[in-house]
């Protein structure tokens, strides 16, 4: 087991100080941060995300940044030039991390699954906590790999790294106690459940096309069906695999205009969110501002799709999709408006579905009229 550690960065103690004091941080965690200097898996550039793009960060503002308790871009537009400047590739939010291996609820011995080395950074805390010898990780973009190969080997580190799918796993070294997705997931692939011990534990931030993210903890069961609870909210870039496509705008012809009493702020809530996107599968909805003034877009493959604000809404295409919206958000008030922590996921071979307070309570779809 390498212990091998760098010289720290005066942010990096202050960092750790605000995490373990928010409780986040375990005492075996905290020496495996304190160990782990942040700025040494950044590369230059380096981006901060804004609501409309990436900023370049250089200089001291740069070291602020990574110090920071927020995400750095760390690649553009899978690594391609003259994009339109689309971050592809980050070093998440500190607190995103630690809540997500503090979760793995790690044991000494354990072997650790990482989907998406990204950096580096994560399997180096995965090293210093369980032994390099332990910690597997798969990155499917060569030169990131390669990044974070240089990383790794800089801080005395080498991990098992391959440069492949992370949706097929890694199947050689299987079976793993744990398994951390760094990367958002529409569904958990069946051959992530297969690699993963009885008893053992997957956590990955998962998104869907009704949310932007929720981070799932996931047990495996004897008969290898995952079963946990959504935890906390994480917006997470997708799987390159579970990417989406954009889909066609609305027919302006068939516009429809009306005032309404929902307000786009009552759609917020990441448990409305997790409930809705069971109701109205393949329903998309998006929140933001337009002209400074919150709005909701929802959208579908048929063409139908509502834009919301300012107590008006727009409708197009066949589907009336903001007085379904209307009924689901009524449906979840009825409910006690329940926060993401009432709701779970269950996979199994044939799928994967939502439930609210129990696994036996599984979400139904909307039937459609």
């Amino acid at each position: 087991m390498t212990t091998q550690s760098s010289p720290a960065h005066p942010g990096q103690a202050a960092l750790v100080r605000e995490l373990a004091e928010s409780g986040l941080l375990s005492p075996q965690w905290r020496d495996a941060w304190e160990r782990t200097p942040r700025h040494h898996f950044i590369p230059d550039p380096a981006w901060r995300q804004l609501r409309r793009g990436c900023e370049l960060v250089t200089g001291r503002e740069r070291l602020d940044l990574i110090y920071s308790d927020e995400p750095v871009v760390t690649q553009l537009d899978n690594g391609q030039p003259g994009g339109p400047g689309i971050a592809t590739s980050s070093n998440s939010m500190p607190s995103m991390v630690a809540r997500q291996l503090s979760a793995l609820d790690i044991r000494p011995g354990h072997h650790v699954l990482e989907i998406g080395t990204a950096t580096g950074y994560v399997a180096a805390l995965l090293c210093r906590r369980v032994g390099e010898e332990n910690v597997f990780s798969v990155e499917i973009d060569g030169v990131l790999g390669d990044q974070a190969q240089a990383n790794l080997e800089g801080e005395g580190l080498r991990p098992t790294l391959r440069v492949t799918d992370g949706s097929m796993g890694l199947a050689d070294h299987a079976p793993y106690d744990r398994i951390l997705s760094t990367c958002a997931l529409r569904e958990v692939p069946q051959c992530l459940a297969g690699q993963l011990v009885p008893g053992g534990v997957l956590v990955a931030p998962m998104t869907n096309v009704f949310y932007g993210g929720a981070t799932v903890r996931l047990v495996r069961e004897d008969n290898g069906e995952l079963v946990g609870r959504f935890f906390h909210g994480a917006s997470y870039m997708p799987m390159r695999s579970h990417r989406l496509e954009k889909l066609a705008p609305p027919d302006t012809t068939t516009a429809r205009r009306r005032e309404t009493d929902l307000e786009p702020e009552r759609l917020y809530p990441l448990g409305f969110a997790l409930y809705g996107s069971a109701r109205l599968p393949g329903v998309r909805m998006t929140h933001g501002f337009h002209q400074d003034v919150r709005t909701v877009w929802l959208q579908a493959e048929d063409g139908s799709a509502a834009v919301a604000s300012g107590g008006t809404v727009t409708v197009y295409g066949p589907r009336d999709l903001w007085t379904e919206a209307e009924e689901i958000e009524a449906e979840y008030a009825a409910l006690g408006s329940p926060d993401n922590q009432a709701f779970g996921l269950k996979v199994t071979p044939h799928g994967q579905h939502l439930w609210l307070h129990a696994p036996t309570q599984a979400i139904q779809a909307k039937p459609r009229e």
